[in-house]
């Protein structure tokens, strides 16, 4: 795979570098961004999965990561959060659906199942570019909002890729919100079964169950909660079928990289104690 350098830059004596490549599973170029610590020996990455409207630059550029991370041997990595450069119905007519919103699922409707492959493009090509490209040999997983759903989605499915999972301000049941409901017509036809594969909340009840604990940071300020992202239905779901989840209720934050900023070194810690495990 032919994986080009766009621009880095030199961070905490590591380096910030923004990647493009042609993607087998999107039939287009994506993007990608990864802080690369100077360790000699970097043998593990986490992923993070960004939110509704991001590229590949909000979270490498705005949580402050690198300073967590540029004494260890991980690193991490950020690709966009849909496909870029086509025209398709109704693609680019709002923020929550198509372009910037690919929801990390595998579409099926018309037009959109040729490139909105997003669930295979991190669960297959961007593993193979983690252990190919980058030599690691463990991977962890986390995200925002729909970035989070994703990480959730992902973690709970492919259990034995992802050494541990967690997310900030996550959608977790998409089937029962209207972001996700939106999301499911455009990209599935309808919320129906196949949806669900796609829901942390039902793949819970599914029995996808992790051995290990899964941890969530939730903004009580947050404008999105509880409508959208119903947080208490996967704490209340993971209680009944025995998933250990821990999640943080931050008194006064918000959905923003000003709260992901904030908690993202408990974050780190958390999956650099799973990586070295």
């Amino acid at each position: 795979m032919n994986i080009e350098i766009v621009k880095k830059n030199k961070t905490f004596d590591g380096e910030t570098i923004f990647y493009r490549h042609q993607s087998t599973f999107t039939k287009t170029p994506m993007n990608f961004s990864a802080f690369l610590p100077a360790s000699k020996k970097i043998d593990s990455a986490i992923i993070w999965l960004s939110g509704l409207t991001c590229t590949e630059e909000n979270f490498i550029v705005k949580a402050g990561a690198q300073n967590y991370l540029k004494n260890t041997n991980t690193m991490i990595i950020c690709p966009d959060t849909s496909p870029r450069e086509l025209s398709l119905p109704e693609e680019h007519d709002s923020y929550d659906f198509g372009s910037g919103a690919g929801f990390y699922l595998n579409a099926t409707t018309e037009g959109y199942s040729d490139h909105y492959q997003m669930y295979d493009y991190i669960s297959i090509e961007l593993i193979s570019i983690l252990k190919d490209y980058f030599k690691v040999d463990k991977v962890s997983i986390t995200g925002h909002s729909m970035g989070g759903h994703g990480a959730l989605v992902l973690g709970l499915r492919e259990k034995d890729l992802f050494a541990s999972v967690s997310a900030f301000s996550p959608i977790v049941n998409p089937t029962n919100c209207e972001w996700g409901k939106k999301a499911f017509k455009g990209y599935l036809g309808t919320v129906n079964e196949e949806a669900k594969r796609y829901d942390a909340t039902e793949l819970l009840k599914q029995g996808h169950i992790r051995g290990d604990s899964i941890l969530i940071d939730q903004g009580l300020d947050d404008e999105f909660y509880p409508d959208q992202l119903l947080t208490q239905k996967l704490e209340s779901t993971a209680k009944e079928v025995g998933q250990d989840l821990k999640v943080n209720y931050r008194e006064g934050y918000d959905h923003s990289y000003f709260f992901i900023s904030t908690f993202i070194e408990s974050h780190i810690r958390f999956h650099i104690e799973h990586l070295n495990k």
